[in-house]
C-alpha cells in the first residue's frame, strides 16, 4: 500500500544514508582541532556571524548542560521514594523499570515527562543558543524528546525532533498511526500523586514530603480513537510512529539541507555523543567535506573531535556547552 508520505523528502533517512556513507569514506584519523580553547570560541564566534546558514545538530550533551540531568540531586529530589522502594538509581534507567502494575507504570512516567517536557531546564543554556543565530537563517535536527528548543523560543517551523516527544502518546495498535497530546493527562497524573504547585505554577514536591506511587486507574491513559492501550512517542523499535508532523519536519530539513548544501554553512555539532552519531555527527562530517564554504563545530564535554580529511575546516571545543556560549556573548 502507498505511503501518504512517500511523495515528501525524508530528511531523516536522507541524512542517515549521508552518515552510512561518512562511516564508509573517513580514515581513522581523528583530530581535536588547532589553537587554544579561547582562539577556538572566538573563531566559532565569528562563524556564527558570517555563515549564511546554520544546521543546529544538538544531542544528549546539550540538555545535560542546561541542568536536565537524569541523576544526582534532581533525581532524588522528584523520585526519592521510587528509588527508596525500588531500587531505581535514575530516571533513564526508571523508563525500563518492570513496574508491577500500569497505575505504578504511569505514576512514573508523569513525573518523568512533566519534569522533562512541561517545565523549563534549569540553565538558560537553550535561550543563550537561540540569542545567537535568532537571526540567522538557521534550522535544527535533535535526537533530544524534551522539546526545550521550543520552550527557549525556537521557531516550531525549523525545529526536527527525529526521535518522538515526550509530550506525545501513540497507541499500541500499530494501525493507528496518530500521536496524542499527553499535556492535560500529565497534570491530572501529578495532581493525583500529591504534587503541589508553587507560585510559578510549577509542581513541586509537598512540605511535607508524601507522594502517591500510583495514579487511579480511571486515569490509566487510553488512545482516544480505539481505547487500547497507549505507549510513549519515543523511537525504541519499528513501532514509532511517525505522523504527520513528524513527516512535516523531516521534509523541512530535508529542504533546508537541499536549498543551502552550496552556501557558507554553519554545521554546529551540540552535545552529540556515541549513541546516535549516523543522524547528526557523521551526516555533518559528510555534509562538510561535500561542501568547500562549509565548517563543522563540535562543542561537547570530552568528546570534541573531527575526522583529518576536514580538520582544516573544522572547529572542536571540548567544554561545557553553556560555558562556552556564554563566552560567546
Amino acid at each position: 500500500m502507498k505511503n501518504l508520505y512517500d511523495e515528501m523528502p525524508n530528511g531523516y533517512q536522507e541524512s542517515i544514508q549521508k552518515g552510512l556513507g561518512a562511516v564508509r569514506y573517513f580514515s581513522r584519523n581523528m583530530s581535536l582541532g588547532t589553537g587554544s580553547k579561547a582562539e577556538r570560541i572566538a573563531r566559532l564566534k565569528k562563524e556564527i556571524k558570517a555563515a549564511d546558514a546554520i544546521v543546529i545538530g544538538a544531542g544528549a550533551g546539550l540538555s545535560t548542560s542546561a541542568g536536565l540531568t537524569y541523576s544526582g540531586e534532581r533525581f532524588d529530589r522528584y523520585f526519592s521514594d521510587f528509588k527508596e522502594h525500588f531500587g531505581i538509581r535514575d530516571m533513564y534507567s526508571g523508563g525500563f523499570y518492570p513496574f508491577p502494575d500500569a497505575q505504578t507504570r504511569w505514576a512514573w512516567w508523569a513525573r518523568h515527562i512533566y519534569f522533562n517536557r512541561y517545565i523549563d531546564a534549569p540553565k538558560p543554556v537553550y535561550r543563550e543558543l537561540r540569542s545567537l543565530v535568532k537571526d540567522k537563517d538557521y534550522f535544527v535536527v535533535t535526537t533530544n524528546v524534551d522539546h526545550q528548543f521550543q520552550r527557549a523560543g525556537f521557531d516550531k517551523k525549523r525545529l526536527f525532533y527525529t526521535q518522538g516527544d515526550y509530550g506525545l502518546f501513540q497507541s499500541v495498535n500499530p494501525s493507528v498511526q496518530k500521536t496524542y497530546d499527553n499535556e492535560e493527562w500529565v497534570m491530572k497524573a501529578m495532581e493525583a500523586q500529591g504534587f503541589t504547585r508553587d507560585e510559578n505554577g510549577w509542581f513541586q514536591v509537598p512540605e511535607n514530603g508524601e507522594l502517591k506511587m500510583k495514579i487511579p486507574t480511571s486515569l490509566i491513559p487510553k488512545c482516544p480513537d480505539d481505547d487500547s492501550d497507549v505507549t510513549m512517542n519515543l523511537r525504541a523499535d519499528d513501532s514509532f510512529v511517525e505522523d504527520e508532523g513528524w513527516h512535516s519536519a523531516s521534509a523541512a530539513y530535508a529542504d533546508f539541507l537541499l536549498k543551502t548544501e552550496h552556501l557558507h554553512v554553519l554545521y554546529l555539532e551540540l552535545g552529540v555523543g556515541a549513541n546516535t552519531p549516523v543522524i547528526v555527527k557523521y551526516p555533518f562530517w559528510q555534509m562538510t567535506l561535500k561542501n568547500e564554504k562549509a565548517v563543522y563545530a563540535c562543542i561537547n564535554y570530552g568528546e570534541a573531535y573531527c575526522p583529518g580529511e576536514i580538520a582544516n575546516r573544522s572547529i572542536c571545543i571540548d567544554g561545557d556547552i553553556g560555558d562556552v556560549l556564554m563566552k560567546m556573548k
